[in-house]
């Protein structure tokens, strides 16, 4: 009877070594890819039609619904589309915007914010963060016109988790109630038809608006004139 063989050791173990190594380049792969942009979500650009036709709700309990044109027809606006509320990333971004209200009040321009949902009090906790009015965009028309999710690989993106110390060294903190994977933005419109003037989205959690952008997006806004006014 032949002896039967026995598998050399060093070759099983050449071999575990081998898929172990695969999967470990596997994973560098995959982690090095997902700190890139080329997965991410473009997004496309709003128009100034398209923004003047949004339905946005005042938060009231008997709430009024009005086209979004109405916030900067005369003045202009700086206008935050939440991605979250309760998310602490938001309200740094908030609480950054909200240090410019004294000046955008020297120059005129109020400062809004749109939401895309009302859950429990979250409207409400967000509001010592944001010093301007909040109002309803059920349709998530500011988030569009291309609406872009970041899902679970926003974890493994280097750049989020620089944004999460960033804002908890800033003292920030929130919660996880409500939908908070549709991304958000920033905008300044000018009034009547001069158009948008600035248009940040929200590329990662946490990607939030140079606020010295905003204020000089904010200086192109040049006084709207009225038809009956130029008679």
């Amino acid at each position: 009877m032949q002896q039967q063989q026995r598998m050399d050791p060093s070759f099983v173990t050449m071999g575990m070594w081998s898929i172990g190594a695969g999967a470990i380049g596997a994973a560098a792969l995959a982690l090095l890819l997902a700190n890139t942009d080329i997965f991410l979500p473009k997004p496309q650009r709003a128009t100034l039609d398209y923004l003047e036709d949004i339905d946005l709700k005042t938060l009231e309990k008997e709430p009024k619904t009005f086209k979004a044109k109405a916030l900067w027809e005369k003045t202009g606006a700086v206008i935050m589309a939440v991605r979250r509320p309760g998310c602490f990333l938001c309200r740094e971004e908030a609480a950054d915007l909200s240090s410019l209200k004294p000046r955008l009040d020297e120059l005129g321009v109020p400062l809004y914010a749109v939401v895309k949902e009302q859950v429990k009090n979250e409207v409400k906790d967000f509001q010592p963060y944001f010093k301007g009015e909040i109002f309803l965009d059920e349709e998530k028309k500011f988030y569009g016109p291309q609406r872009r999710k970041m899902m679970f690989m926003g974890f493994v993106r280097l750049g989020v988790w620089y944004n999460f110390f960033r804002a908890r060294s800033g003292g920030f903190s929130g919660n996880l109630e409500g939908e908070g994977f549709v991304l958000g933005g920033v905008f300044v419109v000018g009034p009547g038809k001069q158009g948008i003037l600035l248009e940040h989205r929200e590329k990662e959690f946490g990607d939030k608006v140079n606020p010295v952008s905003v204020l000089e997006a904010v200086r192109k806004i040049k006084p709207h004139t009225s038809a009956s006014e130029k008679k």
